[in-house]
């Protein structure tokens, strides 16, 4: 098959890496990719959001699967274009996508599909929701209801603080349109986790586990980002819980959509809060997590290639994911000042001869400046992504090979997986 794959971090250098080994992919494309893309594929300067050029590139290459990355250009409705060419694609509509659009359409569907999720109410009155804050126990959760990058949950532990991130939200329109309705939700107490199912749209198949590390801060401090750091599998998730999980939230799911006329394919993203009463929906996102992908790409073992194209042909349900034993971890290198104010541009070397079949660098923004420099252009540069038969050796062998990597103006945590690790929950043969 010809395969174009639509987006340009680190998740997408992941699965164009993935994507490549398979032997069901003869021609690799990626628009508009990066510089460390370009390594495995023919990049394409494509805006992802520009429909028609996808749709003419798609038509004049004979490209027979599309796969999205980013959350947009599903949102934009690329998938809806593509299918009316006869174009197989992976990712869900534009209508099956609101379930990430807008999380007042996701909260609302919950409590008619009887999905457990956190108790919530939404505005667009910043006075009401003043108001309401003054009726709830604290911390509260403040989302906005739109894409806002991540970034826009606050959990508010003050009434002041409350009222400055509904003033954020609904008078200063920080974060734009997505910010125009507000959700107010009560604070889950538990683990947070990651939770991949693919959907055929009738079918829902458990795909893995992880646990990401959203502040930019260690011990979890300051501000949200995109993430800093992953790891799979979560080794306090048991077989018991995915089967409550997929039984409870994610089944529900598809076929709920299935009932609103809007059947959704793909991969079903669910953030979810381990409670002490069971797992609770905290938001869905419906493509591949970044930092989630690059370490589930490290550590499957079975063709992606083939799985993302079963949730088109209706085969999904027949096929058997296998995985490499042991874990996979990465850690984030972002440029200092992330998420806030940050310089675009700064060179980084010592990427040469450091990649094994363990370890990988996947590349978020970057490209090679007139000399041939690496150079770094977003908040988040490098995953460097490592898999082991144990999470501690997985994350020695990331943290030795970030201290190859030279790149001055960047930054990681250093306590990425630390805290499962001193739980001191794994078997005896994984704790070394």
């Amino acid at each position: 098959m010809n395969i174009l794959i639509i987006g340009n971090g680190a998740r997408e250098h992941a699965l164009c890496w993935s994507v490549k080994s398979s032997p069901l992919c003869h021609k690799l494309y990626c628009c508009p990719g990066n510089a460390g893309i370009s390594k495995i594929a023919e990049c394409i300067a494509i805006d992802p959001l520009d429909n028609n050029k996808i749709i003419d590139f798609v038509q004049t290459n004979q490209i027979n699967f599309v796969i999205i990355g980013p959350e947009a250009p599903l949102i934009n409705g690329i998938v809806n274009q593509l299918e009316k060419i006869g174009v197989k694609t992976f990712g869900p509509t534009a209508e099956a996508a609101i379930l990430e659009g807008s999380k007042v359409f996701t909260k609302n569907f919950c409590l008619k599909y009887n999905i457990p999720t956190a108790a919530y109410k939404s505005f667009t009155d910043p006075i009401k929701a003043k108001e309401f804050i003054t009726q709830i126990n604290l911390p509260c959760v403040i989302k906005a209801d739109g894409l806002a990058g991540g970034k826009g949950v606050i959990i508010a532990s003050t009434l002041d603080e409350a009222n400055k991130s509904i003033d954020l939200m609904l008078h200063t329109k920080a974060f734009g349109q997505a910010g125009s309705t507000i959700i107010i939700e009560e604070y889950l107490e538990g683990e947070e986790i990651s939770f991949f199912a693919l959907s055929d749209g009738t079918t829902g198949k458990f795909l893995a586990c992880a646990q990401d590390h959203k502040r930019i801060g260690e011990n979890d401090t300051g501000l949200n980002t995109g993430g800093m750091g992953a790891y799979t599998p979560v080794p306090f998730i048991k077989e018991q819980d995915i089967f409550t999980i997929m039984q409870s939230i994610i089944e529900p799911t598809i076929k709920g959509m299935g009932y609103e006329n809007k059947p959704f394919k793909g991969v079903l993203f669910a953030g979810l809060m381990m409670t002490k009463n069971g797992p609770k929906l905290l938001e869905y996102n419906v493509r591949f997590g970044d930092p989630e992908c690059q370490v589930i790409c490290m550590l499957l073992k079975s063709d992606l290639l083939e799985l993302l194209y079963a949730t088109l042909d209706r085969t999904l349900k027949n096929k058997k994911i296998d995985w490499h034993p042991g874990y996979a971890i990465d850690v984030i290198m972002a440029s200092q000042g992330y998420p806030q104010t940050y310089k675009s541009g700064t060179k980084v070397i010592g990427l040469e001869n450091i990649e094994t079949n363990n370890t990988k660098i996947f590349h978020y923004l970057t490209s090679f400046d007139q000399h041939k420099n690496l150079t770094i252009n977003s908040g988040r540069g490098l995953a460097i992504t490592s898999k082991e038969l144990s999470l501690k050796k997985a994350r020695d062998l990331t943290y030795a090979t970030i201290k190859k990597i030279n790149w001055p103006e960047g930054y990681y945590r250093r306590d990425i997986a630390e805290r499962v690790l001193e739980k001191n929950i794994f078997d005896s043969e994984q704790k070394s």
